[in-house]
């Protein structure tokens, strides 16, 4: 029975480092997307040393995107949106991974129960949670396979 998150980590995951620039990322993301077969939606943050500093997701990305000042300016039919896609996309020319990595990971251990794992992804909102073992990364648990397992339950 996988109760605990050495049971249901992935221990094979990508990694960044904070000094890449945000459109390798994205072209980072989506090699490894296809290496995974599976499309991936966050990749975990190294320093030089291995040591786990912060997560980018694709949220990160798209909130970064997104114009500063939108709500102010009204709907989105209010806006006439040509061109808007191609300025955020030149105003990432220029951004690395560390700019706008989110810097408050939560992590969990490899013995954290499933159900204190699927506490704190509801809770906290997050669908993946790197899983550190003494200091060191050695997995992550994505909210989909903590789904699946659970799901297993049912069809077995």
């Amino acid at each position: 029975m996988k109760i605990t998150a050495r049971d249901i980590m992935s221990t094979r995951f990508h990694t960044l480092s904070p000094e890449t620039p945000v459109q390798e990322a994205i072209t980072l993301f989506k090699q490894a997307s296809r290496k995974e077969n599976r499309k991936l939606f966050g990749m975990m943050v190294l320093d030089d040393q291995g040591k786990l500093i912060g997560m980018l997701s694709m949220y990160d990305i798209l909130l970064y995107m997104r114009p500063k000042h939108i709500h102010i300016w009204g709907m989105m039919e209010d806006i006439d949106v040509a061109g808007l896609v191609d300025a955020a996309c030149s105003k990432m020319a220029n951004v690395l991974v560390g700019d706008i990595m989110s810097c408050d990971v939560v992590t969990i251990t490899p013995d954290t129960h499933k159900f204190m794992i699927l506490d704190i992804m509801i809770k906290k909102h997050i669908r993946r949670l790197p899983v550190i073992d003494e200091g060191i990364l050695v997995g992550i648990v994505y909210i989909s396979d903590l789904f699946y397992d659970i799901l297993d339950r049912f069809t077995e």
